[in-house]
């Protein structure tokens, strides 16, 4: 079986926040975090996103999440793609849709909104919150701070049961351990 390459993810951690937020208003918006059926691909516009989400979905070893809010879940916010290792989930993929990107974004939180998905998704999995990714280099100090990530060895970093916690808790009220 063709081995994937690992990807060193570039995203921003603009803001934790309860949901996701909008940059100009304030006003916040609950969000829903559904699996991507290979069916609904066609919600993934290529123009749209950096990453080719379209092969992902194809890799059957990993499961693709759709961030959207409860009050319109046919626009897409962000995407995640998880891979279960056994004992924590692997981030293989996370973007936010280009509008949610740069200094002109529509919307905050949504990299935070799914990072804590993924911390919730380990603990439901018993893997006690654990979740590691390939950061690139000069990211490395802005997961450590904004997400209490720590570096586990070369551009690999994981997020441990505390700060899971801390993240799951804040998106998810209903979570329980």
């Amino acid at each position: 079986m063709k081995q994937s390459k690992e990807i060193e993810l570039d995203f921003e951690v603009d803001k934790l926040t309860n949901s996701i937020e909008n940059a100009v208003s304030g006003e916040v918006f609950d969000t829903l975090v559904t699996l991507l059926q290979s069916t609904g691909s066609k919600q993934i516009k290529k123009t749209e996103w950096t990453f080719n989400w379209q092969t992902e979905l194809k890799d059957k070893t990993r499961q693709i999440y759709k961030l959207t809010t409860v009050n319109n879940p046919t626009i897409i916010h962000g995407l995640i793609s998880l891979t279960h290792k056994g004992d924590h989930i692997f981030m293989d993929l996370i973007e936010s849709a280009k509008f949610n990107k740069g200094k002109n974004k529509l919307y905050k939180g949504v990299a935070g909104n799914l990072v804590a998905f993924a911390c919730k998704i380990s603990f439901e999995k018993s893997y006690e919150g654990v979740v590691s990714f390939i950061a690139k280099t000069q990211l490395i100090g802005h997961y450590e701070q904004a997400l209490g990530a720590k570096l586990f060895g070369g551009n690999r970093m994981f997020i441990d049961t505390k700060e899971a916690l801390i993240l799951t808790t804040k998106y998810f009220k209903d979570f329980k351990l």
